[in-house]
């Protein structure tokens, strides 16, 4: 008789408490309608609800942002998921951690622990599903026989559509006093380091390598947002429409050294990036990922074209 299978629940580090996803990130930008044509150029579905851009991956009815209109480009706030039975244990710890308790942002309508980091940055635990990859995301290459043509047509060539959020990369004013706070209370595990200029960090219950990071600058900000792709073809197809489309400042192809994955950047109008993203590193939710802290020229990029002068800039400081 063939057994019949029941439901598998995302994977869980059995009796730890951390989060296991970035659920939702949000920010504010001068101009939404430039803001629309960007992410959408990009390959990302944009949706306008109550004033605001959602940004969604094709096929995917999560929502992984929000754009909302002000002054000036500022991140707003970052939302991490959590499992239903943790919630009250998160309460818990904050609360024997001293951490002040904080009313959603006005027209946020939540249930989650609002609360702020050492340098200000606002942040949400909720109960959602987990987002986060549960394996290793597929990445694909596919060679041809001789005779037969490897590549398609320039004017064949589908559009690139991330397939989920991949990371958020943050600035901070201090990138120990992020590890200590983001490890020691919300969970996550550190993957690597370079001193005190770079750290990334990984979720306990199954999660790429990262799913957030932080860069030292003397302010509080969004450096990029990274997406998922199969393939460099897919990077590389994502890249030029990018430039057809007018958005030419960036940086790759290229290799990343922490993560492994390869990447291409575009930046936005703002000042910030988003990053064409494949085969980044995964940590299952058993594995004991040896962290390292490492030399500059060991943890940045294995290959690649010459950084851009502005790269590591913060236009929010």
């Amino acid at each position: 008789m063939t057994a019949i299978k029941g439901y598998i629940g995302p994977n869980r580090r059995p009796g730890e408490l951390g989060v296991h996803s970035v659920d939702r990130f949000h920010f504010f930008v001068p101009n939404l309608a430039v803001a629309q044509s960007f992410y959408g150029e990009f390959g990302l579905e944009v949706r306008e609800r109550d004033g605001l851009l959602s940004l969604n991956t094709h096929g995917h009815a999560h929502s992984w942002g929000t754009v909302g209109e002000g002054p000036r480009k500022k991140f707003g706030h970052l939302s991490f998921g959590a499992f239903d039975e943790d919630i009250e244990r998160f309460s818990e710890r904050l609360q024997r951690a001293g951490i002040a308790r904080l009313d959603p942002p006005a027209g946020v309508d939540s249930n989650g622990i609002w609360f702020r980091d050492p340098h200000g940055v606002l942040i949400e635990i909720k109960v959602a599903p987990k987002s986060s990859p549960d394996e290793k995301t597929h990445f694909g290459f596919v060679s041809v026989a001789g005779g037969e043509r490897g590549a398609l047509l320039r004017s064949a060539t589908p559009r690139t559509r991330p397939r989920r959020l991949a990371h958020v990369l943050l600035f901070t004013p201090n990138v120990a006093e992020a590890i200590a706070f983001y490890t020691g209370v919300l969970g996550l595990r550190l993957s690597d380091r370079s001193s005190d200029n770079i750290a990334f960090l990984h979720g306990i219950h199954g999660s790429d390598h990262h799913m957030i990071a932080f860069a030292r600058s003397d302010a509080p900000g969004l450096h990029h947002l990274s997406w998922d792709v199969g393939s460099v073809d897919e990077i590389g197809a994502g890249a030029m429409h990018m430039l057809d489309k007018g958005f030419a400042n960036g940086w790759g192809l290229g290799r990343h050294v922490l993560g492994s994955n390869f990447f291409h950047y575009v930046q936005d109008p703002w000042g910030s990036f988003s990053e064409y993203s494949a085969d980044i590193d995964y940590i299952p939710a058993n594995c004991d990922w040896p962290a390292g802290d490492h030399a500059p020229e060991d943890s940045f990029y294995a290959w690649g074209p010459n950084v851009p002068e502005d790269f590591v800039h913060n236009y929010e400081a």
